[in-house]
């Protein structure tokens, strides 16, 4: 059951198309004021691939909210073609955000964030990669993203992006930071979703037939964004008071079915 509080003030990262632009949407359908970020069409546009980027998309939503709290944060901006400039946005466009946007939350009477990972998090990954990222070394994080694509092995580096993001999630989210400040973290970690980012993929039978092995979705097959969307509204709304540190699969299963316990 999603808030029946409306008019509250929502950030959302990766606003302008998929997921983000779904759970935008959804928001401003029920009342409440969102503030989207994004590289074009959106009330923020800053490039979350870089530091300044970063730093430019947390004063322009300060400069946006005035002497307003920020209620939550929603953060869907990613990238899905495999290089290294998934490190930069998947992983520290998200974690320097979140961080960033702190004390804005901190200041909101029952602040949320969720966060965008996914079922990709369980699969093989670069444990060096994930291991840079969590230290925060950006540099060396991208030179071992670009190591990986010169291995032959470009498809580890999301795969490790959302693991890392997992980890830092789990270990943030009880701090007295944020679960001491009242701010709930978690994530959404979705399976195939119908968006123009998979558009590509789900129209060629050969790939078609390597998600489907990759991620069996027994429950429904591919999700709709809204059924993403959803789970997010429910992870920001002021009744999710006491989830902290969790990362949801809404995956139609696949997590289930694939891990070694299932």
């Amino acid at each position: 059951m999603t808030s029946r509080v409306t008019g509250r003030v929502i950030a959302v990262t990766g606003v302008a198309s998929g997921i983000g632009a779904t759970t935008a949407a959804l928001l401003r359908s029920r009342g409440d004021r969102v503030l989207g970020v994004d590289l074009r069409d959106a009330e923020v546009c800053a490039d979350l691939s870089t530091a300044d980027g970063r730093a430019s998309a947390v004063s322009g939503l300060a400069s946006a909210l005035g002497d307003a709290p920020l209620d939550g944060l929603i953060t869907c901006a990613g990238l899905s073609r495999a290089g290294a400039p998934q490190v930069s946005v998947n992983y520290f466009g998200t974690v320097d955000l979140v961080l960033g946007l702190r004390p804005l939350l901190a200041a909101a009477p029952a602040p949320r964030v969720a966060l965008v990972s996914s079922i990709s998090s369980t699969q093989p990954h670069d444990p060096a990669l994930v291991e840079a990222c969590l230290t925060g070394t950006e540099a060396a994080a991208l030179a071992l993203a670009e190591k990986a694509v010169a291995d032959g092995r470009p498809h580890e580096i999301y795969a490790s992006t959302k693991a890392a993001l997992n980890r830092w999630l789990r270990r943030i989210a009880v701090t007295d930071d944020f679960a001491g400040a009242g701010i709930a973290v978690n994530a959404i970690a979705p399976g195939v979703v119908l968006t123009p980012m998979t558009a590509e993929l789900v129209s060629n039978p050969q790939w078609k037939a390597v998600m489907d092995a990759a991620v069996p979705m027994p429950l429904n097959g591919y999700a709709p964004p809204e059924a993403i969307a959803n789970a997010l509204l429910w992870l920001v709304a002021p009744e999710n008071s006491h989830m902290a540190g969790q990362v949801v699969f809404v995956d139609g299963g696949a997590e289930a079915l694939t891990s070694t316990g299932g």
